[in-house]
């Protein structure tokens, strides 16, 4: 595996595909050293379990465990911080992450290094500094302030609280991207199962039954804008991650390869805010991923003041296959007459369709 490989893949077995991707990985040249110390670094930030679209399924976190010590690895640990205001200990307990056999290091507990990187000044947990290998399981979800969070804003949770209320004053964006020239992860493996729509905290989850794994945050981060919608531009801390040299926004020169395609499944019912933005679709048997970009691309243009020029509803799943509509999404609208294609689709690209169409 390399800096540009980006893997892929959909299923509704959670262990199996994380297992399907892990195995793309040549284990033993990535961490050569048996006794070297491994941390596992989720995404906790409330003490909520997976279902509401804000923390990192236990499922992937097992079979990771399992896969590290099938090949001989025992060294780990699992390092989090909850958001200011709640409990990491308490997610933990929510989360039955004792169960997993391996140390728990509450980062808000932990002493800390004072980093410096662009002229920041940030205070990073020792423990995670002191570790050989580091593999961040983020939730890609919406968030409220820097529109998405992924693989960068992750190890935001490595800091100590001080240093997380600091970033907020400082913006956000500048702070991320120094956080991770200054600890970089050295595998990514994705949570897109059900990340939420809008809110780091969670509770408008969208349906995806996606996992992806990666080496580079940068293009990791750069590919998961495009399927919830946005261009690099729209995050400011991504290209600044580019520029301060922790990866590269590159995509066109990535090799994404997907595993498996979306099952051939019907959607969930529609939750939160996702109900609102059911209206514009004319779902038929569609599968959650193609119906997760479609959700995505709706918000932005509700977000916009523009949803509201759509004049038709937009087709969409595999109930749709040969017969013709006016606008579909997917590879099973192809006889629509305007078709945005893909199996399943970005929702940056379904964005990019129907706002020249809306304009």
């Amino acid at each position: 595996m390399t800096e540009k490989d980006i893997f892929v893949t959909y299923s509704t077995n959670i262990e199996k595909a994380t297992r399907e991707l892990l195995e793309k990985l040549d284990i033993e040249k990535e961490i050569p050293n048996k006794d070297a110390k491994i941390g596992l670094k989720p995404n906790l930030v409330i003490a909520a379990t997976p279902e509401y679209g804000a923390t990192t399924h236990t499922e992937i976190i097992r079979e990771l465990i399992s896969f590290l010590n099938d090949h001989g690895y025992h060294n780990i640990i699992i390092i989090e911080s909850a958001w200011v205001g709640d409990s990491t200990e308490r997610a933990f307990k929510v989360n039955n992450y004792k169960s997993f056999g391996v140390p728990l290091v509450d980062v808000k507990k932990d002493s800390y290094e004072k980093v410096t990187v662009k002229g920041l000044t940030m205070e990073i947990s020792k423990t995670a500094l002191t570790l050989d290998y580091l593999i961040s399981l983020p939730v890609l979800k919406g968030h409220c302030q820097t529109l998405m969070t992924c693989a960068l804003k992750n190890q935001k949770g490595l800091l100590s609280d001080r240093s997380k209320r600091q970033f907020h004053t400082w913006g956000l964006m500048k702070p991320i991207a120094a956080l991770n020239a200054a600890i970089k992860a050295n595998l990514i493996l994705v949570d897109s199962i059900c990340g939420d729509l809008d809110f780091e905290e969670g509770g408008n989850p969208v349906v995806t039954n996606r996992l992806l794994l990666a080496k580079d945050p940068v293009l990791l981060d750069t590919y998961a804008a495009s399927l919830l919608g946005y261009d690099i531009a729209d995050i400011e801390y991504i290209p600044l991650a580019h520029s301060f040299g922790v990866g590269s926004t590159d995509i066109l020169n990535a090799n994404i390869e997907v595993l498996s395609k979306p099952e051939n499944v019907s959607m969930p019912q529609p939750t939160g805010a996702c109900r609102s933005l059911a209206k514009y679709a004319d779902a038929n048997n569609a599968c959650s991923a193609c119906y997760a970009s479609l959700m995505h691309a709706l918000k932005r243009l509700k977000d916009e003041g523009i949803i509201n020029r759509l004049d038709s509803k937009v087709a969409i799943g595999q109930g749709w296959k040969g017969k013709s509509t006016e606008l579909g999404v997917g590879a099973c609208t192809s006889c629509a007459k305007f078709n945005v294609k893909g199996c399943p689709p970005t929702a940056k690209a379904i964005y990019d369709t129907l706002s020249d169409l809306l304009f």
